[in-house]
């Protein structure tokens, strides 16, 4: 049983005249912010005032670089090469890290966004490529990846430190993947079944798939989407949650 873990949100994901998220409220319920760095969502704007945020909060700050598709959200799985991940998420990372830096901050950790995220869990190349990326720009930076995936293993195959990424709002496959989100019963929207779906993962290391058979995971950070309507509540709900588990909530220590 685990008896802390870290909760992070992606956000900072709005842009120019299109809003999304309510990231101020959010980010007192959270330990790790995931944010957006232009290519999926955010701005230069956008970008300043989200690390802004983070700091008065006290809340770690993480690039959440994306392929590079504002239309589709970063969700769309657009073919890409090892070597071309590894330039998109060597640009994104450095972008945010400039504006943390002049704010007097630094980076804590790097966690893809969307499909990136998906694509690289499964595939090795890409995998080895955004974790090389990370360590090329600071070795110290902890690579946030789905618990059990290439991407963790690419990590640890490196010395990059690597932090398990277990989900509240999203149902899982038998191999411990998530549902794609054009299945039904991908999110899951219900906030009693999200936190005892978290709190199980934190204290036993298993999630129940979608199929009913109990996959075992490694909850070392929990992830709360930033753009689902629910978010606030859901944020709110979980930390109330772990704390009353005797969860404490700990943003995880940089490699």
């Amino acid at each position: 049983m685990s008896t802390s873990i870290d909760l992070n949100c992606d956000m900072g994901e709005s842009y120019g005249a299109w809003s999304m998220g309510n990231d101020a409220a959010v980010l007192a319920f959270v330990s790790s912010a995931n944010i957006a760095c232009g290519f999926h969502g955010g701005d230069p704007a956008t970008m300043r005032k989200t690390v802004a945020a983070a700091l008065k909060q006290g809340v770690a700050l993480g690039a959440h670089p994306s392929l590079h598709d504002l239309v589709g959200f970063g969700r769309r799985a657009i073919p890409i090469t090892p070597d071309e991940a590894y330039d998109i998420t060597v640009y994104q990372i450095g972008a945010l890290a400039g504006v943390a830096a002049s704010q007097g901050a630094r980076l804590h950790h790097v966690k893809a966004h969307g499909a990136l995220y998906n694509m690289a869990a499964k595939d090795e190349g890409l995998a080895r490529a955004i974790c090389q990326a990370v360590k090329d720009v600071d070795a110290s930076l902890l690579l946030y990846g789905l618990a059990g995936s290439k991407l963790v293993d690419a990590a640890r195959a490196i010395g990059l430190a690597a932090a398990n990424e277990v989900f509240a709002d999203r149902s899982y496959q038998d191999d411990g993947s998530l549902t794609p989100r054009t299945r039904a019963g991908a999110m899951i929207e219900d906030v009693d079944q999200a936190v005892a779906q978290v709190v199980r993962m934190v204290r036993e290391g298993k999630v129940r798939s979608v199929d009913g058979k109990d996959v075992p995971v490694q909850a070392d950070t929990l992830c709360i989407h930033g753009d689902q309507p629910n978010a606030l509540v859901f944020a709110r709900a979980i930390r109330e949650a772990l704390e009353r588990a005797g969860i404490a909530v700990r943003t995880p220590a940089r490699g």
